[in-house]
């Protein structure tokens, strides 16, 4: 069959000065680092491990430094064995991050978002590429492509590739790792997903021979024992707060350590309270250790949940999906959300 022809705008997503920068970077580089945020997700490893595989492609010697480790549900991708972790291998971390003449900083648009990295990459000399698609990139770097109209740094990626004539080195293990990023970071295309170019990234990935429904099936099928009696557990938790139209799920370390908690396993659980009619925003908070609360909101139609979290939980995010910090206990950080409720209701 005959490939689609590529409609003007895709192909000039980025500007072409941007796209010959970043392949004149790579061209003169000789050991490149890849970094993502914290706590990394299916789109910051996704593109993060489908980048690698080009560059390595390319005859680059190229290594995948991350400040904690992926989580168990998403071990699955291609090249996240080779990743370091700089909790696991602090020393190898800092001397591949020392020793780096090129660093791409991907999903993520500010320093503070890569945690125990931050100092490390704010000294290293290396020639600095972000990719992300977070709104208002707060991150010195030679090079920014950032464009939060794309729904997801993998989707940004491919055209980065597409565009610098890249795509053809995209394996079939790539290529699915950019699949999962596009995939999860859309609620499996179920939201923020109405482009019609996202799709036909979407077909030049099947024809690398991605298999699309088992990635879906290990992705949003698949858990362990400890995972499924957590969401469920976290859903019977649930709260709908009616006058303010908000779902809250909150788990302490001591319900974590009850189900054996493990990174990743509360995934997808803050989405939940979106299905019944009258939640329009949803609020989980995870107490991840003494006085510190993870934060993560999704809401519905156009209310802004990044907002809310860049104004209150020192975050940020997209409009529909968003997450911050809260520094204090689980029950000081439900007190807080409480009381700044009233603030948001403008947006229902």
């Amino acid at each position: 069959m005959p490939a689609y022809s590529r409609p003007s705008r895709f192909n000039t997503v980025i500007p072409s000065e941007i796209v010959e920068r970043v392949k004149q970077l790579v061209l003169v580089s000789n050991h490149i680092v890849i970094t993502c945020h914290v706590s990394p997700d299916g789109d910051a490893l996704g593109s993060s491990t489908g980048l690698c595989a080009v560059m390595r492609a390319l005859g680059k010697d190229v290594r995948i430094v991350t400040a904690d480790c992926p989580p168990r549900s998403l071990c699955f991708l291609p090249g996240v064995r080779d990743i370091v972790s700089a909790t696991r291998q602090p020393e190898l971390a800092a001397r591949l991050l020392g020793e780096a003449d090129l660093l791409f900083c991907m999903d993520f648009n500010s320093l503070k978002r890569v945690d125990r990295l931050a100092e490390l990459v704010e000294v290293s000399g290396a020639k600095r590429v972000v990719i992300d698609h977070h709104i208002n990139p707060d991150i010195e770097a030679d090079t920014i492509i950032s464009f939060p109209q794309v729904s997801s740094t993998s989707a940004l990626l491919y055209i980065l590739l597409y565009q610098a004539g890249w795509a053809r080195y995209l394996s079939r293990g790539a290529a699915a790792d950019i699949f999962t990023g596009m995939m999860t970071d859309t609620g499996h295309f179920s939201y923020n997903s109405n482009d019609p170019d996202l799709y036909l990234i979407i077909h030049d990935l099947l024809r690398k021979g991605i298999d699309k429904d088992n990635l879906y099936k290990l992705v949003m099928n698949t858990s362990s024992e400890n995972r499924v009696r957590i969401m469920g557990y976290g859903q019977y938790r649930m709260e709908v707060i009616k006058p303010h139209r908000l779902g809250l799920i909150t788990l302490s370390r001591e319900e974590l350590a009850e189900f054996d908690y493990s990174k990743g396993d509360t995934e997808g659980l803050v989405n939940t309270p979106l299905a019944i009619p009258e939640v329009t925003w949803s609020v989980f908070m995870r107490e991840d250790e003494k006085d510190k609360v993870k934060v993560s909101m999704r809401s519905k139609d156009t209310f802004p949940v990044n907002l809310v979290c860049e104004e209150c939980f020192g975050g940020g995010g997209h409009e529909n999906a968003a997450g911050g910090e809260f520094q204090g206990s689980l029950s000081e950080a439900t007190s807080y959300l409480l009381t700044i409720l009233p603030k948001y209701d403008k947006y229902l």
